[in-house]
């Protein structure tokens, strides 16, 4: 989950902000409603086109990291959908919050939630990429269609579940008060979930497939444009968040939100640039397959003969 902006809490906590003083003012302006707006334009139907052309690959090749491809554009829809949409541009821009706080909290749950998923679903794709070139024997008897299916409806509902503590997620941008011992937990929960452990997964697990594939040069040559795949996803994705991730860890024990314009505006272009994780993997694609792209031209000729 993504915070927005400043004017982005409940009217009880922003009351309850005001009390305590002045609020850090929103440097970017109407920057982050016009990139976000833009993110959501380019970013919704580039996730759509993914899920059809990544449908067509996986009933075609029957390929589970299709399938692991698949339910990650899934999720990033679902991210951009209540994250973006919902939590910002409804709530924030065009509601401006005037609607219950429990409300608020429910968005929130499924914010995490999106997040969760879009994050674990990389994981298991990792997972998956490394029993397939590293134990192929093995990985022909436990990877199949249903398995795959089950493995990420798994994902969905332990998202689901992981995100229900965020109900009680603090607004940053406006509690002025030292965070408390439940503040602290939560958020030190929300950067292991979403940061630390996956790319401990992913820097062990890629560097286990990278020397595999050094050692072997023809299983390299077959499975070279999915692990391209796997290893630009989520190096982008370690890249994206790792900002966002100090911000956080920062604004918990040095500064905070709602005091520091610095750090209302790191953290304004730390959100920026994690939610951008969540529209580029169309492109990524795109460069790095040419079966992604030709069954991309196949099916937007098919639109247009339609």
């Amino acid at each position: 989950m993504v915070e927005m902006p400043n004017n982005t809490s409940p009217d009880l906590w922003q009351e309850g902000a005001e009390s305590n003083g002045e609020r850090s003012p929103c440097v970017l302006g109407a920057i982050p409603i016009i990139y976000y707006s833009g993110l959501l334009c380019v970013g919704l139907p580039v996730n759509i086109l993914n899920v059809i052309v990544l449908s067509h690959l996986a009933i075609k090749t029957h390929k589970s990291s299709y399938c692991y491809l698949l339910s990650l554009s899934a999720s990033d829809i679902l991210t951009q959908f209540f994250i973006i949409f919902v939590g910002f541009i409804l709530e924030t821009a065009i509601l401006h919050r005037k609607i219950p706080p429990t409300m608020v909290h429910t968005v929130s749950v499924l914010e995490f939630a999106a997040n969760h998923a879009s994050i674990w679903i990389t994981v298991v794709m990792t997972i998956d990429r490394y029993y397939a070139l590293c134990h192929p024997l093995r990985y022909r008897t436990v990877s199949y269609p249903e398995r795959t299916h089950r493995v990420i409806a798994v994902v969905f509902v332990m998202s689901l579940i992981t995100a229900i503590p965020f109900y009680w997620w603090s607004d940053l941008w406006r509690v002025s008060n030292p965070p408390t011992a439940l503040d602290q937990v939560l958020i030190w929960m929300h950067c292991f979930i979403i940061y630390f452990i996956p790319c401990t997964i992913f820097l062990i697990v890629n560097s286990m497939i990278v020397f595999r594939l050094k050692k072997k040069e023809a299983l390299a040559n077959r499975s070279s444009k999915t692990t391209a795949i796997l290893l630009t996803v989520t190096t982008v994705f370690a890249i994206l968040w790792a900002p966002r991730t100090v911000v956080i860890i920062y604004h918990l024990y040095v500064a905070s939100v709602n005091k520091s314009w610095k750090v209302h505006l790191m953290l304004d272009l730390a959100n920026m640039l994690a939610m951008l994780s969540t529209a580029i993997n169309f492109f990524l694609y795109c460069f790095v397959s040419k079966q992604f792209r030709l069954t991309v031209k196949e099916v937007l000729l098919s639109f247009c003969k339609h």
